[in-house]
């Protein structure tokens, strides 16, 4: 066989998984255990998603000099290392209501005073109900952010994501009702859209948290992020 023939071989097997339901890290993780051959095995994932390869090289060569912190037999958390640092994300393209979605989101995110760096893929990625659904669970404290302009970022982002079908809708319009609820108790004005400065008079911003942070007490997080994203929760 010769060596195109190898360097298709994972690339195909990876196609292969992806196309049988399994996830980017499942596939990875199961290739580079297979193989030995980790940075092969994540330029082939990427291939199988359509990500372009000089695009999928710079990746990896930004994440590839954390290989050497793991061992043979840790290849799921070196599949959760390619996932936190973005790795597999195929960057979407959206129309222009969607880019105005996206933009009310990265309003609130900045206006939210920090925001895990594990959402930067859904941006990308261009998740924009999930990150909606992520960001209304917010509850603001320790006297950071800005409570009026993220609520009216996301009232906004919510009546636009109200109208699409999809099986999460009941969840959006619940979530956009508590948004809408959270800005008019604020004194917020209405119908201004993101980035407005339509806020109450003399509102303190407050540090945002979620309900859900359960999710971060993985034991493996903090040597997964120590070395992706040191410093995940900043702001904008």
């Amino acid at each position: 066989m010769n060596s195109g023939a190898d360097e298709d071989a994972p690339a195909l097997a990876a196609q292969e998984m992806l196309a049988a339901g399994r996830s980017e890290e499942e596939v990875f993780a199961e290739l580079a255990a297979r193989t030995g051959e980790w940075g092969v095995c994540a330029l082939a994932v990427c291939s199988a998603l359509g990500i372009p390869r000089p695009e999928a090289e710079a990746r990896l060569r930004e994440l590839q000099p954390i290989f050497p912190e793991f061992a043979v037999g840790e290849e799921e958390l070196v599949a959760d290392v390619l996932r936190w640092g973005h790795m597999f994300v195929v960057d979407r393209v959206l129309d222009e209501r969607g880019e105005r979605i996206r933009d009310l989101l990265g309003t609130a995110a900045g206006a939210r005073g920090g925001w895990p760096g594990s959402l930067l893929g859904w941006f990308r990625g261009g998740e924009l109900r999930k990150i909606f659904l992520y960001f209304a669970k917010t509850r603001f404290r320790d006297g950071r952010g800005s409570p009026p302009d993220f609520w009216a970022a996301m009232t906004t982002a919510g009546e636009l994501l109200a109208n699409d079908a999809g099986p999460d809708r009941p969840e959006v319009t619940a979530a956009l009702a508590h948004c809408h609820a959270q800005a008019v108790a604020l004194g917020v004005r209405q119908g201004l859209g993101a980035g407005s400065e339509a806020t109450a008079a003399d509102q303190g911003g407050d540090r945002a948290t979620e309900d859900g942070d359960a999710e971060h007490t993985d034991p493996g997080r903090d040597r997964r992020e120590s070395v992706v994203h040191p410093s995940a929760s900043t702001a904008f």
